[in-house]
Formats: C-alpha cells, structure tokens, sequence
C-alpha cells in the first residue's frame, strides 16, 4: 500500500495489498478499496464507495458523491465497482438513493473515458464502454458489451441491451434493444451490430439470425405484438440470442427507440 503525504484518507477507509492514493487525493469514511488498485492524483472517493480490484482512477474523477436529486436526505447508499476498470478524467459516478435500490453498481472490466457521468442508481455490467462525455440519467441500465459514442445522453430508466452501440451525440429517451446500432439527433435503429458482434466471435449463423430476426421485427410492418409472434413461430427463434432480443423488447418499460 502506497499513499502519497498529501492524500487525506479517512481512518475508516479499507485499503487492500498493493493499493496506491495519489497526490491530493480523498478517500471518505467507509470506503472500501481492493488489491492492486490505482487512484491517481486529485481524485475524490467518497463515504461508503466499494472498489474493486486492479481498477485505474485518474485525476479529477469523484466517485460516490450524492444523488443529485432533490429528494436525497443524506441517508446511506453505495457505490459499488468491480474488477479491472478504467476510469479516466473528471469521471463522476453519483451513489444511488433510498427510493432507487440505494446503490450505483459498475461491473468488471469497464472503460469509462473521461467526463462520462453515471447517475444514481444506474447499473452497468461487464465489458461497457462509455466515450467521452457520455451521461446517463438516474436508473439506467446498460447491460455487458454496450458501446456508448461521445455525448451520448441516456434518459432515466432506459435500459440498454447487450452488445448494442450507440453512435455519437445521440439523445436516447427509449429502450436499445440487444445487438443493434443506434445513432441520431434522436436515437434511430440501423441495424444489428454485425462489426461488433464479429469481434466477440459470434458464429455467422447466429449473426444471420438476428438479422432475419431484425427484420421481422422492425421492417414488416407489423405491430411489434404481431411481429414477435411471427418470430416465436420462426426457426430463428431457436437461437438463444433471438429469445433474448424478444424477451426484452417484451419486457420494455420505455418504449423502444
């Protein structure tokens, strides 16, 4: 454990084998950091944040600040981090609300560029990529191997399925179903991600079903109602990752986009 001299580290703070604080750096009370993690100078980590092992933290992110909203009385709530992130410049993650599940949850294996934001009770999963300056309202959800462009804005509660990409500068105020590339002034759907999905190493018979799939669904016409019954009555429909863009575009709060 290495903590430079001008780092304030709160006397409750719990700092794991091989970690590192930096210059100027704030640790609050109750934090919780793992092996090997790095924070580097200028970063603020506040009261009752978990960080996971081998994470990289850059100057100017704040971890685990307060909601920023109106109903937050102070009451305890959490940040928790896995595994092997990267958290660039000026990063701001806010800690969830009481009324919310009462915690923010970032996976494993993330890459947050700098100026991201992720709001209270938001929650990413394992592989998420957030470019610069991208931000998520309240109760997001963003689900493993999501790309997010630079300046994306994701409203409260839109959820965003796996292995989707985002172009940049897009407002999404609606659901991005799994495997597809949105863009747009307003989110706009263009398609399943193929470049994206190949580079995970998904089969060619699976990409070509949820192309078909795609199609059926969001270029015939139909009602979406109509349109998933003809899928379920398809032979895509016995691809688990055809199920799984069903099954959430059935389970959609928001709307789709």
């Amino acid at each position: 454990m290495k903590v430079h001299e001008t780092a304030i580290v709160h006397p409750t703070a719990q700092l794991a084998e091989g970690v590192e604080i930096g210059p100027y750096s704030v640790i609050g009370e109750g934090v919780i950091i793992g092996e090997g993690t790095w924070i580097g100078p200028h970063v603020v980590v506040d009261r009752w944040s978990v960080i996971g092992r081998n994470c990289r933290i850059y100057q100017y992110a704040s971890i685990g600040t307060p909601p920023q909203h109106i109903k937050y009385k102070g009451e305890e709530t959490y940040v928790i981090i896995g595994d092997n992130n990267v958290i660039r410049e000026f990063v701001t993650i806010n800690r969830g609300t009481s009324f919310g599940g009462g915690k923010t949850t970032v996976g494993d294996n993330n890459l947050l560029m700098a100026y991201a934001h992720v709001a209270h009770d938001c929650h990413l999963g394992n592989y998420v990529v957030m470019a610069n300056a991208a931000q998520l309202a309240g109760h997001v959800v963003v689900e493993d191997h999501a790309v997010l462009g630079g300046v994306v804005a994701v409203h409260q509660f839109v959820r965003i399925g796996k292995y989707a990409f985002i172009g940049g500068a897009t407002a999404v105020p609606k659901d991005i179903p799994p495997f597809v590339t949105a863009s747009g002034m307003r989110a706009k759907l263009y398609g399943i991600n193929v470049t994206n999905l190949r580079r995970n190493g998904f089969p060619e018979e699976v990409i070509s079903a949820l192309r078909k799939a795609y199609r059926m669904i969001f270029r015939s016409h139909k009602s979406l109602r109509e349109a998933l019954e003809a899928v379920k009555g398809d032979a895509v429909y016995s691809f688990p990752e055809v199920r799984y863009l069903v099954e959430f575009l059935q389970d959609s709060k928001r709307g789709i986009t």
